[in-house]
C-alpha cells in the first residue's frame, strides 16, 4: 500500500476504507510516513470531509494506537464528560463531586488549557500538592472508593491524537469536523468509561461559531459513540458569555467551591445542574431527568457535594483545607478595578479576547512550555444583558505585574455597550 494513493483517493472526495485508515494512523505513530504527507491527506480532508464510517474507522485506529483503560474492576456504571472548551469553564470541578455524591462513578481524564481556553488540570494544580498523575491503579482504586477521580491524560494514551493535534495545529487542519470528533472521541472511548456526556460549545469563545455547528458536531461524536456501543448524550451551550464569573485558576476553584456552596453564580449551577441529571440517568441511579435535578440541587446545600470535592483533593495528595478555607489560595499581589467609562446596555461580550488576555496575565499558556500563573485572572462584575453606569467596576483584575494601558483598553473593548436593552440568550440551547 502507497500512502500517495491514498491522498489522491480523498483528493478526489472518495472514501477510505478500514485498512487504509489503519496503514495511516500506524505508519504516522511509527514515523514510516512522513509529516508533509500527512499534512496533504489532513487538508484533503478538510476540503472533502470524511463520511460516518471513515470517521468510526479514525476514531477506533486512534483509540488503539496506545493503552486502552480498562474500567472494570470499578463496579457499576462508569461516567465521564467533556466540554470542548471555553473560558471560565469549570464545570467538570463542580459537577464531578455533585454526581459521585450521589453514587455516580467518575473516572476522568481531563486536559490542560491552551491559548484563550483553559484547562481543568491546570486549575485542580492551584491547589497546594494535588497530584494529576496518580497511576492506574489508584485511579481505579479512588474511584471505587469515594467515587470520583481527575486526572492528566496518560503519555501512552492515545499517541496518535498528540501527533495529529500538533500537525494540524500548525497546518491549517483544525476545523474539520471529522478531524475534531475523532481526535475528542478517541480520547473518551480510551479512556474507559461506559457513559459520556459532550457539553458541546458555540460562540465567540468557542470553537464552534453557531449553535447548528456544534449540533453537526455532538451528532457525529453520537455517530461514533453508538457505533462502538457507547451512550454518548450531548448538550449544546453557548459559549458567547464566559462561564460563571471568574476567569483564572485559582479564581476559577474558588467560584467551584462557593457552588458547591449553592452560592455559585447562575449560569454555572444551572449547567451543571442540567448535565449532572443526564449523567445519572445515564448512571441507571435515576430514571427521571426532573428527579435528578432536585437531587443534585439539593447536594449543593447540604455541604455533600463540597465533602466530595474535598476528599478527592485529599485521595489525590492536595490541601482538603484549602477547599473548606479557599482563602488559603493562591492570591495574587494586587487587585485593580477596571471601570465602565459609559452608561449602558453590556449587548455582547468578546469573550475570546477576554481569554487571551487572561493568558497574557499568566492565567494561560500559548505554548505549551509557557508556565501558568495560579494566583491571576480576573472576576467579572457585568456581563451580557446587563446595565452599566459610568463608574461601574466591569472586572476586578487579579495580577502579579503591572497592567499595560494597552491591556486595560483591550479588555475594556471586549465589552460591547449600547443604549437598547437585549435579550439573554439562553444557556442550553439543545439537547441531543
Amino acid at each position: 500500500m502507497r500512502f500517495l494513493e491514498i491522498i489522491e483517493k480523498k483528493r478526489e472526495g472518495l472514501e477510505l476504507n478500514k485498512e487504509e485508515i489503519q496503514f495511516w494512523i500506524d505508519g504516522f505513530v511509527k514515523g514510516t510516513i512522513p509529516d508533509y504527507q500527512v499534512s496533504s491527506l489532513l487538508m484533503a480532508i478538510v476540503f472533502k470531509g470524511m463520511t460516518a464510517a471513515e470517521t468510526a474507522h479514525l476514531t477506533l485506529s486512534m483509540m488503539n494506537s496506545g493503552d486502552v483503560l480498562d474500567l472494570s474492576k470499578i463496579s457499576g456504571i462508569k461516567v465521564d464528560k467533556h466540554s470542548t472548551g471555553g473560558v471560565g469553564d469549570k464545570t467538570s470541578l463542580v459537577l464531578g463531586p455533585m454526581v459521585a455524591s450521589l453514587g455516580a462513578k467518575v473516572a476522568k481524564m481531563s486536559g490542560r488549557g491552551l491559548g484563550h481556553t483553559g484547562g481543568t488540570i491546570d486549575k485542580l494544580e492551584s491547589i497546594t500538592g494535588f497530584n494529576v498523575a496518580i497511576s492506574t491503579d489508584d485511579f481505579i482504586k479512588q474511584v471505587e472508593n469515594i467515587g470520583l477521580s481527575i486526572v492528566g491524560q496518560s503519555g501512552y494514551l492515545v499517541p496518535a491524537d498528540k501527533k495529529l493535534y500538533a500537525l494540524r495545529d500548525v497546518t491549517g487542519t483544525v476545523p474539520s469536523i471529522p478531524l475534531i470528533a475523532s481526535s475528542i472521541m478517541s480520547k473518551k472511548l480510551a479512556s474507559g468509561a461506559d457513559t459520556i456526556l459532550l457539553d458541546v460549545k458555540y460562540g465567540d469563545g468557542a470553537f464552534m461559531n453557531t449553535p447548528d455547528q456544534a449540533k453537526i458536531l455532538a451528532k457525529a461524536m453520537i455517530d461514533i459513540g453508538k457505533m462502538m456501543n457507547r451512550d454518548v448524550k450531548a448538550l449544546i451551550t453557548d459559549m458567547n458569555v464566559p462561564l460563571g464569573n471568574a476567569v483564572g485558576n485559582a479564581l476559577e476553584v474558588k467560584e467551584a467551591i462557593e457552588t458547591l456552596k449553592g452560592k455559585g453564580p447562575s449560569d454555572l449551577t444551572e449547567l451543571c445542574i442540567k448535565a449532572g441529571a443526564v449523567m445519572l440517568c445515564q448512571a441507571k441511579i435515576f430514571n427521571d431527568i426532573s428527579q435528578a435535578e432536585i437531587a443534585l440541587d439539593a447536594q449543593l446545600h447540604n455541604g455533600s457535594a463540597l465533602q466530595k470535592l474535598a476528599d478527592m483533593v485529599k485521595a489525590q495528595g492536595g490541601d482538603p483545607n484549602q477547599i473548606l478555607n479557599p482563602e488559603l489560595l493562591p492570591d495574587s499581589k494586587f487587585k485593580t478595578k477596571i471601570l465602565s467609562e459609559q452608561k449602558g446596555y453590556i449587548n455582547s461580550m468578546h469573550t475570546t479576547q477576554l481569554g487571551h488576555l487572561a493568558m497574557i496575565l499568566g492565567a494561560g499558556r500559548a505554548t505549551k512550555e509557557d508556565k501558568i500563573n495560579p494566583a491571576v485572572g480576573f472576576i467579572l462584575e457585568r456581563k451580557t444583558g446587563d446595565l452599566v453606569h459610568s463608574g461601574d467596576v466591569l472586572a476586578i483584575i487579579y495580577h502579579d505585574g503591572p497592567l499595560s494601558e494597552g491591556w486595560i483598553k483591550d479588555f475594556k473593548e471586549a465589552f460591547q455597550i449600547s443604549t437598547q436593552p437585549i435579550d439573554k440568550v439562553p444557556l442550553i440551547y439543545d439537547r441531543l
